[in-house]
């Protein structure tokens, strides 16, 4: 017997047998490239907490190069010689503590019964002790993130930032080495408190060459995605105060 494809019961019993069809490949593609892709994302978050510290491939003055996947790994381990996680007043050594989905931890401390979990990296370069931790936040379209390494007085030894969807030009220079580089050097407290770093747009210092102001200059046209990164610092930073003081 013939089949009337012109029949909607047809092109619904299609649609439904295609999107099973599909979704079953999808999956299984998923599952087979799923240890490739979890690699993939622990890499990245490697080659990100080195750049902020100073770990790169950088050559000229506006390059943005990361540590090679292929040996990302064994530089991570090389410079990164302690990673923490603190939870209200505990602190325990955690060598998966890169692993910490920083944005379900977020989500969980919205219920105040919730300790969120902060993952730290502390490491050392050219002698000096630094210490790594990760930021995210809301830009002017989605997420903006990254991680800020500091000093144990909380000035800014480097930083790396980065975004989902910022305009191009504008607010997605964010994760340029120009304006990355502004942050060396700035410190978040002020006579031991805290005070957080502001992307400034009335900054008049716009060639950062003042360090002690808790400012860096604006991007042009970025206004939101400024202040979304100035909030980020203040409200995740903050998180770690209680933890550089333990170490002074």
């Amino acid at each position: 017997m013939a089949i009337n494809t012109e029949k909607n019961s047809y092109t619904l019993v299609f649609a439904v047998v295609m999107v099973v069809i599909v979704g079953s490949i999808l999956a299984g593609l998923f599952m087979l490239f799923r240890p490739q892709i979890e690699a993939n994302e622990r890499f990245e978050k490697q080659q990100n907490i080195l750049y902020a510290m100073g770990v790169n491939q950088n050559q000229g003055a506006n390059d943005v190069v990361f540590i090679p996947t292929e040996s990302v790994e064994a530089e991570f381990q090389k410079y990164i010689t302690r990673q923490v996680v603190i939870q209200g007043d505990q602190v325990t050594e955690n060598d998966q503590a890169f692993l910490i989905d920083v944005k379900k931890e977020a989500t969980k401390a919205a219920d105040p019964a919730y300790d969120r979990r902060l993952p730290l990296f502390e490491g050392s370069i050219e002698g000096k002790d630094i210490f790594v931790v990760p930021v995210r936040g809301k830009g002017l379209w989605d997420a903006i993130w990254g991680f800020v390494a500091m000093d144990k007085d909380m000035v800014i030894h480097g930083v790396y930032f980065d975004h989902k969807g910022e305009t191009p030009g504008l607010g997605a220079e964010i994760k340029q080495r120009y304006f990355m580089d502004d942050f060396k050097g700035e410190g978040f407290l002020v006579d031991g408190n805290f005070a957080g770093i502001a992307v400034a747009k009335g900054n008049n210092d716009p060639k950062n060459l003042i360090k002690d102001d808790q400012e860096v200059d604006a991007l042009a046209g970025a206004t939101i995605t400024g202040d979304g990164l100035s909030a980020m610092l203040k409200k995740d930073i903050r998180l770690y105060v209680p933890y550089f003081k333990s170490l002074n």
